[in-house]
């Protein structure tokens, strides 16, 4: 844990009850504490959170898909299907400002979880539930799944190379921005609680996220009453604008304007026939053309090495970067130069490596304050703290499994 100046943490004081698991929740509920709330993760006992069972295994309880998703929490063991521990949440939402929870539905009333019921015990609690689909619709009951999201609000179909079938993204996104859009909301609630002492309830639901992630290719979808094509690495409305090969690796490549692609034409590629060429003057000359365009551009590029053509690129203004591998990205001194991956003492595995937050706030990144929790590790110090609850009270419970 790290000591920091709560100056530099915005949410220093607010407190967040966690009850929700795998992605989504824990993804909003990081984000809070990342900005300085106070996170309690509410877990079973026995099993905790179910991605502490997926990927690659860090000391006993951890995992890197579990770590992903949770920096900055402490973890409470407790066994919501006694009523002992759900009359200990009860107590603990009393000193909270946030609750999350993303349990199926009903599942979170039926334990006497639910927004009224808490609401009654703290009147001005912001509550965020996190669904697959719209709460008060037909499919409320359905479970949501990313993948599912994903083929559904048709992000799939956008995905992939132009003559291949449709391709999920490489990481879960509509959890991702769900997660994301839920802390805003959060935010903006705890926002306006301020200014009217009112709480609220939250809905999210992973549909919602996903067709908002379709951006404006859904919105020309609707125009064009049609299927936008899928384009792979290249971009649908400006070229040259993707990936391209050189003669020894892939390239990306940027040229966003008419300057660009006269710079690039000479400077870069040598073809001034193309920045001459009166039927490629501008960008929606080039995508008319792109089939006269395309293949001399390829051709150019792949006779080239492509440290000869980054260092062109970059001596002409035109953005560019090299295609690195997740390990080599995450290794890179731009990286390690920004301090993204630290690595962190674990009383079990020794050290352990832990993203940093990506907000700055007035220069300084937000610290790492925890790192991702063994299962229970904050119990008893957080119960004794904010319940008051003693040894012998904890070891009882402990005892009979509510904890």
């Amino acid at each position: 844990m790290t000591t920091v100046d709560r100056k530099l943490l915005p949410l220093a004081g607010v407190k967040v009850l966690d009850l929700s698991r795998v992605l989504a929740g824990p993804l909003c509920s990081m984000a809070l504490g990342d900005l300085g709330a106070e996170v309690l993760k509410i877990e079973h006992p026995g099993r905790g959170d179910d991605t502490r069972d997926w990927g690659v295994r860090i000391g006993k309880t951890e995992t890197s898909y579990f770590n992903c998703a949770n920096r900055n929490k402490r973890s409470i063991t407790l066994d919501l299907q006694s009523p002992e521990a759900v009359e200990i949440v009860h107590q603990l939402v009393q000193q909270c400002d946030v609750v999350l929870q993303n349990f199926k539905f009903g599942g979170a009333k039926k334990m006497g979880l639910g927004y009224e019921q808490l609401k009654a015990i703290k009147p001005d609690i912001i509550y965020c539930s996190i669904t697959g689909y719209d709460s008060s619709g037909p499919e409320a009951a359905r479970p949501g799944y990313d993948l599912l999201v994903q083929g559904e609000a048709g992000l799939m179909s956008i995905n992939g190379e132009p003559d291949r079938p449709p391709v999920r993204f490489g990481v879960p996104l509509v959890d991702m921005f769900t997660g994301m859009y839920s802390a805003q909301a959060v935010l903006a609630a705890l926002y306006e609680r301020e200014k009217t002492g009112q709480g609220a309830h939250v809905e999210m639901a992973l549909f919602d996220s996903g067709l908002m992630i379709t951006g404006y290719l859904g919105l020309e979808a609707l125009l064009k009453k049609e299927d936008p094509p899928r384009f792979g690495n290249s971009h649908p409305t400006i070229i040259p604008y993707g990936v391209y090969d050189s003669s020894d690796g892939a390239v990306v490549i940027t040229v966003g304007n008419n300057a660009q692609y006269e710079r690039f034409c000479r400077e870069v590629i040598e073809r001034p026939d193309l920045a001459d060429d009166v039927r490629l003057k501008s960008n929606l000359d080039r995508v008319r053309h792109q089939d006269i365009l395309l293949p001399e551009i390829v051709k150019e590029l792949r006779a080239r090495p492509s440290k000869q053509l980054l260092e062109r690129l970059a001596s002409a203004s035109i953005p560019c970067g090299e295609v690195l591998g997740l390990l080599g990205a995450l290794t890179s001194e731009r990286a390690v130069r920004s301090g993204l991956v630290t690595e962190q003492p674990h009383p079990v595995a020794g050290s352990t490596h832990v993203l940093a937050p990506p907000y700055r706030i007035n220069a300084a990144r937000m610290p790492i304050r925890h790192i991702p929790p063994i299962l229970g590790e904050g119990t008893d110090e957080v119960l004794g703290a904010l319940l008051k609850m003693p040894p012998d009270r904890l070891a009882d419970l402990r005892s009979r499994g509510v904890i």
